[in-house]
């Protein structure tokens, strides 16, 4: 009767024993899995341009630790300080407000060897002298209004501030119409409404060689997407990693990160959770073990035991690649390595006495 209960006695231990080695052959399975497909993301981002993108979204607010992260923000930009043409006093809602001067002026043209001549309002000073018939056909020359760009003193998409050349970058252009009533007295005398721009002509339908036509534009508000480099709480452009690459996309539209970067490789999940079971599998593992030792039961010199074997795997691993996280990894067997010690002398203590 005592034999039989010694040989299951026995055949329990063994067969404690060798799931108890599956569970840690588990756990280095699951760790060693788990950080080489974490390795593999970071070198795979790295190759489009460097550490890897916070998909902060429309609700993401700058905070520490951010500075110099590749970022995805999107939502409906906040005008905070609107364009401004101060000339015209003309103002609008936008990122970018441009003025366009053009003048009623010959222009040289040549189809099929005929060569004529006809006006046309054009958008640059056109020199006459270069003609193939200059005669009859002078242009003014200069224009004493030039066409420029204003860029809003300030923007934020979300809660972050864009920069300049960002703002730039928007797409999309729709009229702005001048408010005659809001142009100063000087150009009041000298223009007039003609549509959605200004002339200085008499009649706006008959013009006359030399007259001015000014016109607005300005990038319509709309939902965009921004994807750029963290800089305090502003976004601006990040290290270009190809020729041509300006650091930064802009899309109309609210955009998924795998719409603005198709190429990037998509996050590993669950990171957290099997780094979790792991640790799990391994201190089971060690717990089995030790059944039939002084530390059976003993669920902290399990844990200690499991942290060290996971964390030394995980540790090693990471050396060739990040040695901040290899410190951290190596910390934590440490760690578990003295909580076991610690576990085996309060086990063994009573004995020795």
């Amino acid at each position: 009767m005592r034999s039989r209960h010694t040989m299951k006695h026995t055949g329990l231990a063994w067969a404690s024993r060798l799931a108890g080695a599956a569970l840690l052959l588990v756990g280095l399975g699951l760790i060693a899995w788990n950080e080489r497909r974490v390795m593999d993301y970071g070198t795979a981002v790295a190759r489009h341009g460097g550490a890897a993108v916070l998909d902060l979204g429309a609700n993401g607010r700058p905070s520490a630790g951010q500075y110099g992260s590749l970022t995805r923000v999107s939502g409906v930009p906040k005008i905070i300080d609107a364009p401004r043409d101060a000339d015209f006093n003309v103002r609008v809602e936008s990122t970018v407000l441009v003025r366009h001067v053009e003048m009623y002026q010959w222009r040289e043209i040549t189809v099929g060897g005929v060569t004529h001549y006809e006006v046309d309002w054009v958008d640059r000073p056109i020199d006459a002298s270069a003609f193939a018939k200059p005669a009859g056909h002078v242009n003014p020359g200069a224009f004493p209004i030039q066409g420029r760009q204003f860029e809003a003193g300030e923007v934020r998409l979300g809660h972050f501030r864009l920069s300049t050349p960002i703002l730039r970058a928007f797409p999309g252009r729709v009229d702005v119409a001048p408010d005659e009533k809001k142009l100063p007295a000087n150009f009041a005398a000298t223009f007039q409404r003609a549509g959605d721009a200004l002339v200085t002509s008499a009649r706006p339908d008959n013009p006359r060689l030399g007259d001015l036509r000014i016109s607005w534009e300005a990038v319509p508000v709309q939902s965009m997407t921004v994807l750029a480099r963290i800089d305090g709480d502003t976004l601006v452009p990040g290290t270009p990693v190809r020729e041509g690459d300006a650091g930064f996309d802009v899309q109309v539209g609210v955009r998924s990160l795998l719409d603005v970067m198709p190429v990037l490789p998509q996050a590993p999940g669950g990171v957290t959770w099997v780094r979790l079971a792991a640790f799990l599998a391994a201190s089971l593992g060690a717990l089995l073990l030790a059944c039939t030792s002084r530390l059976r039961r003993d669920v902290l010199f399990a844990a200690g035991t499991g942290a060290v074997i996971v964390a030394s795997v995980a540790g090693v691993m990471w050396m060739a690649g990040d040695a901040m996280a290899a410190s951290v990894w190596l910390l934590v067997a440490v760690l578990g390595a003295g909580l076991a010690i610690w576990r085996v002398q309060q086990r063994t203590s009573p004995v020795s006495n």
